[in-house]
């Protein structure tokens, strides 16, 4: 191997080159009518995604809950909320995607569950001390009567992360610890109790045929023991994925978890995977899920956070493909998902915008439209040529913006309201999609309902639109998709190749690939036929924005 060659880890498992699809299920498609999306609306559009050739679908959670954080407060683990449908539902949305090749993740949320689930209403009905209380993390508060939090830590949703129970008799009691927000208590995960209540949930889902899960929060499950004081910046990501040695992130203890999930998954034939969603502060930490007894995948999340910027882009690609390939595993690309700003959005802001933070109306640095659009499409034609696994968001295929305009008395995002309206959230990223020009609700459903408005301008985004113009968003991930089967650019080797410091360029077997971060036009040379350009452009110089695959005589 040269010095400017790098390899994808080698393996056959599906998981290894997929191009996985996230649907979010309250906003892909709605069958019922009542604006919020559903499984048999996601059934009714999987040719939809077929013909995108995408090989499997993530869902985001669909399983029994309140709603207080858009299902990832899970109150049963074994059943399908109403508002998307029923367990009979799901099996058909599972048998129709597999008769269509299209494999199904489906989310877990293991932290935490709703305070409605059964167990933490069996806690606040039990002593302090008592096993039920064990399954979650209750403690004494500090202070002359229990008073005040047992430390200081601080919610990703803003506030603090503790709140005090009232116990049976009316009297002050314990508090509880929440990440997230307070109707999301956090399972106490060196209880064994837990632990086997998950290998349960995990073979409940795989015996009905699931090809995997994604893990939410796949690195908060385990906290430092004693559970000292933290004082997070002021600017961190909400998820941690800046700050080294949070007592509530990526803890030792985890992996632990992950292994032994390993073990359950691989009683199970078809290459079944777990994915998880690890915000650490460097691939090399990242990596550490993804050991051959652990994960099969976690998210790339120094990749989607890196800005428009050719050298740490072209470092990132690097170290990705150097860290994960060390531990045997496939690299991970994302761009877009349900909590950050769409990067058709983010990848043109003008001012800091840590994740989670969203924007809004006021926010500073809001993107130019054109250049986030030239942008997205580039670092999507980018993406797609990388060797691993890639994950799309729904609606980034339409080149979808963030909505960054809702009104206040529509947004749901706990942390606007745990914020007192300071950070927006992550409404923006989760508007319903447009599937329609001329059709209410652009096609969402018929009866025009939507759980959040949808910008009026998303008319253009239509997929009925989109599928009418050869130049389109949807147009050119068709096209990257079918070239990277063609070419098996899930697999294989990566060449680096110099056309200059504001340029990230390689070349996989005969298929080069380039991209224009900077702000003059970059001449690729002579005897270039491009098999796909980001943006259309005449002669051999790329454009500012740009990016394209080509071959060379």
């Amino acid at each position: 191997m040269t010095e400017l060659e790098q390899f994808a880890a080698p393996g056959s498992e599906w998981w290894r080159s997929a191009v996985i699809y996230q649907i979010y299920p309250r906003s892909f498609a709605d069958a019922s009518g009542d604006g919020i999306g559903d499984l048999p609306g996601i059934t009714s559009r999987l040719d939809d995604l077929k013909t995108l050739g995408i090989d499997a679908i993530w869902l985001s959670p669909f399983m029994t809950s309140p709603q207080k954080d858009a299902g990832y407060d899970v109150a049963d683990y074994r059943d399908v909320d109403p508002i998307f449908g029923t367990l009979a539902d799901f099996d058909e949305m599972l048998a129709q995607a597999h008769a269509r090749g299209i494999r199904v993740i489906v989310d877990l949320v293991p932290n935490h569950s709703s305070d409605q689930h059964e167990w933490f209403q069996q806690a606040l009905a039990a002593a302090p001390g008592s096993p039920e209380r064990a399954r979650y993390i209750f403690r004494d508060g500090k202070g002359e009567n229990g008073e005040l939090p047992p430390n200081n830590w601080q919610s990703v949703f803003g506030g603090g992360m503790w709140e005090r129970v009232t116990e049976a008799d009316g009297t002050p009691g314990q508090w509880y610890l929440h990440i997230f927000d307070a109707t999301q208590p956090d399972f106490d995960w060196t209880n064994p109790e837990v632990q086997e209540e998950f290998r349960s949930i995990l073979r409940f889902w795989l015996d009905r045929g699931v090809d995997g899960f994604r893990v939410d929060v796949a690195h908060g499950m385990v906290k430092a023991d004693g559970l000292h004081d933290y004082h997070a910046p002021t600017d961190a990501d909400s998820m941690g994925g800046g700050e080294q040695n949070v007592p509530y992130w990526g803890q030792d203890g985890v992996h632990d978890i992950y292994r032994d999930w390993h073990t359950v998954l691989a009683e199970y034939d078809g290459d079944r995977a777990l994915c998880g969603e690890a915000w650490m502060p460097t691939l090399k930490q990242t990596a550490l899920w993804v050991r051959p007894d652990e994960m099969h995948q976690t998210f790339n999340f120094p990749y989607l956070m890196t800005p428009w910027d050719a050298t740490q882009l072209r470092e990132v690609i690097r170290e990705s493909l150097d860290e994960f390939g060390a531990v045997g595993a496939p690299s991970t690309w994302v761009l877009s998902n349900h909590d950050v700003v769409r990067h058709f959005s983010r990848l043109a802001l003008t001012a800091d915008n840590p994740q989670g933070e969203g924007i809004g109306p006021l926010s500073k640095g809001k993107p130019d439209t054109a250049v986030g659009q030239a942008r997205g499409r580039a670092a999507s034609t980018v993406m797609l040529a990388l060797p691993g696994s890639t994950y799309l968001y729904q609606g980034e295929e339409l080149g979808l913006p963030e909505a960054m305009e809702l009104p206040d008395d529509v947004r749901q995002d706990p942390t606007w309201f745990r914020t007192n309206g300071e950070r927006y959230g992550r409404d923006g990223c989760r508007v319903p999609l447009p599937w329609e020009a001329d059709a209410p609700a652009f096609g969402f459903n018929e009866s025009g309902a939507s759980w959040l408005p949808q910008p009026a301008e998303w008319a253009t985004y239509a997929r009925d639109v989109e599928q009418a113009d050869p130049d389109s968003t949807l147009a050119l991930y068709t096209q990257l998709l079918r070239l990277r089967r063609e070419h098996n650019l899930g697999t294989g080797s990566l060449v680096w190749e110099d056309l200059g410091a504001d340029a990230v360029a390689f070349r996989r077997g005969g298929l080069h690939v380039a991209a224009n971060l900077g702000a003059e036009p970059v001449e690729l040379g002579e005897g270039v036929t491009f098999l796909v350009q980001s943006q259309p452009f005449e002669g051999t110089a790329l454009p500012v924005d740009t990016a394209a695959w080509y071959v060379k005589a």
